[in-house]
């Protein structure tokens, strides 16, 4: 008897600990406490993004070294590429150094403006890829989820931005960056006059950038966590 009570109350304890699990991750993230959310701190917040970037940058890689493949043996494109990219107008701090004497404001917004700049150009590498049959659906599945990805680490950042100004961490001389076509250089369309295998270089280029500035940015504002 003492037995079965024992077996009843213990199915009770797991199946109440399994429905509270469940609702957790049922619930979404949220920066400010909104009700039927989990709060993440900013560490974790920082985290997700830089491990986004850090799987950003490994697809790139992985898409650069096909079309080095694919150009290499037939047309010898790799030592002709202008690497011109459309993003050199964008002023970023060369080397970690340079980096790190940034304000925070202006590295964050290094880092919204190299996102912003690869919206529309990743999307129409994609475009190309779906329609050139001597690519395989893996490149072209790559390409568009590097595409959602830009998108998906944009808002993750913006969610960052979020929790520094409410912790008062950062002003709000940010405002809306990152949501603006403002932040789009002038001659952002340059892009269109690159090939796939330039375009491809420079993001791979960029995807590093983003993925350094993010953990820059970290180390300087949560030290204690993993720097």
């Amino acid at each position: 008897m003492m037995l079965a009570v024992c077996s009843v109350w213990l199915l009770l304890v797991c199946l109440v600990l399994y429905s509270r699990l469940k609702v957790a991750a049922a619930a979404p993230t949220c920066t400010n406490g909104q009700a039927g959310c989990h709060v993440l701190s900013l560490a974790n917040l920082f985290d997700r993004v830089i491990q986004h970037s850090a799987r950003m940058h490994g697809i790139s890689n992985d898409l650069h070294s096909e079309f080095e493949l694919y150009f290499l043996p037939s047309k010898n494109q790799i030592g002709r590429v202008s690497r011109n990219c459309h993003t050199s107008t964008i002023l970023t701090p060369n080397g970690k150094e340079n980096a790190q004497r940034m304000a925070r404001e202006e590295l964050t917004e290094v880092i919204l403006k190299l996102l912003v700049a690869w919206r529309d150009p990743l999307w129409h590498f994609h475009q190309s890829l779906a329609h050139n049959h001597e690519f395989s659906n893996f490149s072209s599945n790559k390409s568009l989820e590097m595409s959602d990805m830009v998108h998906e680490l944009r808002k993750g950042v913006q969610k960052v931005i979020e929790k520094m100004k409410m912790l008062g961490i950062m002003g709000n001389s940010l405002g809306g960056l990152g949501t603006s076509e403002s932040l789009l250089a002038p001659d952002s369309a340059e892009w269109r006059l690159m090939k796939d295998y330039d375009l491809l270089y420079c993001f791979r280029r960029d995807s590093s950038k983003i993925q350094n500035y993010l953990k820059i940015l970290k180390c300087r504002i949560v030290p204690e966590h993993g720097c």
